[in-house]
This record gives structure tokens, C-alpha cells and sequence, in this order.
């Protein structure tokens, strides 16, 4: 399969392109969000990488330069390394990730990736032999490490990076200050927020939402492009926050702990499995 029919897109305007793997049908397929800049471009979160998503932007059109000019660079920024998001920076050049998932990242640390595939959940295989089974997060070497206040210049625009941490150690949010974009990556969604993974903090978590409720209070965010299902706004942004907020007392705290230790042992089985293939 190549990767013209691996990806789809769709354009959001100002140089926004939504990016979705067409055949990996799950509740933890990524969004992929390409913002074109006058002087670089930015891919924030890789996909699985199964199908390599530089060749589909080229293939697409999506990187074609200004009349001219030269190709503009292309960074790939991930929100976190968790494998969904992770899995293609191996196909990027230039790659970014926040330090304190960096190590995970060059160590090819499927665990802290929490790489869990299966092959119901790839509706076509993408290449003949195929098989979840072989699918791991592989070392990448971050050419860029991100810390909280950083500013990513794209030339016409600038992404400020926010270290959310909760539901991993090295989440981060992307905002485009200018245009009140918050690029949230796992942060937050239109859904169940999980930090029950290994590498997940309710106290972190709980300062974070507290931080996005003060976006929205400030006026500094109007749209949320977030890792996961549908974008929506600053209204929505606020009733997650707070509702996490509001739910992580004492019961949720021992219902987490619980699901993280089940979730860790889970994991060690699996990718000492993938490991040893």
C-alpha cells in the first residue's frame, strides 16, 4: 500500500491540514495536524508510521514550495511519545520531542510508549505479511528538545510550548498565540482523559487542566486541534478541564492506581513478547 492510500487529509484553512491514517480503525488512531509556515512547516504527532507520512505530504502537494523558492524545512513535533503518536518520527529528518521523554524516545522504550496494536484494529494491512505482532516504536534521535516556554518559528507564525504533563511525563500543547489555536495533543479530547498509564500523575494532571481553564479565562484560546476525534472550542476546552478537575478525588485515585498497575503489567508482557520476536 502506498502512502497516497495509507493518509487522507483535509484542509482547516490558514495553512492548517487535518491528517488521519485511513485504515487504522480504532479509538486511538492520532490526528496528525500539518501548519505550513512562510519559512518551515510543522507536523505535530507521526501516526503510527506504518506508511511514511514525509512521502505522503510530498505525493499530496502539501509541501510544495512558494513559486521560487526552495523547500521550505519540515519539523515533526511530537505531543508525547506514546506510540500512536510517535511511531513515524522515525520517517522525519528533523524531529522534536519535550526532555522529558527524550530518553524514551532514543532508547525505543515501548513501554513508556505504551505500545499496544492489534490487527483487528488495522482494517488493511500495509504491506503483504504484515502483523501487528512486529509493530514497535523504534529509536529515534530527537534533534530537538522542548521545554515549557519554547517558541517554534514557522516565520508567519509561532507555537509556544506548554508542558502539560499528567497524562504522560512530556506532554505538551502547541499554541498559537496570534490565532488562539491550542494544539493540545493528549493533554486534552473530546473524551475520557486517561492517566492510568505508566507514566501518568493526577497531581500533574489536575495543574495542567487547572492551566487550560486559565487559557480559556484569559481569552487566549478560541479553537482546540486536540490529538484525538473533533475539534472544538474554548466552551468545551473549560468543561473537560474542570470536570477532570471535580472527579479526581480519593475513589478515583484508587480506581487509577489500580488500572495503572494491571495497565503496567499488561504492558512488560507484551513488549518483552514484541522484544524477543
Amino acid at each position: 500500500m502506498s502512502a497516497l492510500e495509507w493518509f487522507a487529509h483535509k484542509p482547516l484553512g490558514g495553512g492548517i491540514f487535518w491528517i488521519q491514517e485511513r485504515f487504522y480503525e480504532s479509538g486511538n488512531r492520532a490526528n496528525i495536524w500539518l501548519v505550513r509556515g512562510s519559512q518551515q512547516d510543522v507536523v505535530i504527532d507521526a501516526g503510527l508510521g506504518l506508511r511514511s507520512l514525509p512521502d505522503y505530504l510530498r505525493e499530496a502537494g502539501l509541501l510544495a514550495p512558494a513559486e521560487g523558492a526552495g523547500p521550505r524545512p519540515l519539523l515533526a513535533v511530537a505531543t508525547h511519545v506514546h506510540f500512536d503518536h510517535s511511531g513515524g518520527l522515525q520517517h522525519f529528518e528533523e524531529v522534536a520531542v519535550h526532555s522529558a521523554e527524550a530518553a524514551a524516545l532514543l532508547q525505543g522504550d515501548n513501554y513508556e510508549a505504551v505500545t499496544w496494536l492489534s490487527d483487528r484494529e488495522v482494517a488493511r494491512p500495509p504491506r503483504p505479511g504484515w502483523s501487528a505482532r512486529q509493530f514497535r516504536v523504534p529509536p529515534v534521535r530527537p534533534s530537538r528538545l522542548l521545554q515549557e516556554g519554547d517558541v517554534i518559528s514557522l516565520g508567519d507564525r509561532q507555537l509556544t510550548v506548554m508542558h502539560m504533563p499528567g497524562h504522560s511525563r512530556g506532554s505538551i500543547c502547541l499554541h498559537d498565540k496570534d490565532r488562539k489555536i491550542l494544539f493540545s495533543g493528549d493533554v486534552v479530547y473530546d473524551g475520557s482523559m486517561i492517566d492510568w498509564l505508566p507514566y501518568s500523575r493526577i497531581s500533574d494532571y489536575v495543574a495542567s487542566c487547572q492551566r487550560l481553564m486559565d487559557l480559556v479565562d484569559r481569552g487566549l484560546v478560541e479553537k482546540v486541534l486536540p490529538g484525538h476525534f473533533n475539534i472544538f472550542g474554548a466552551e468545551r476546552l473549560y468543561r473537560l478541564a474542570s470536570n477532570y478537575i471535580s472527579q479526581a478525588g480519593v475513589c478515583h485515585k484508587i480506581s487509577t492506581c489500580a488500572m495503572r498497575s494491571i495497565a503496567s503489567i499488561a504492558l512488560r508482557v507484551t513488549n518483552s513478547r514484541i522484544t524477543s520476536q
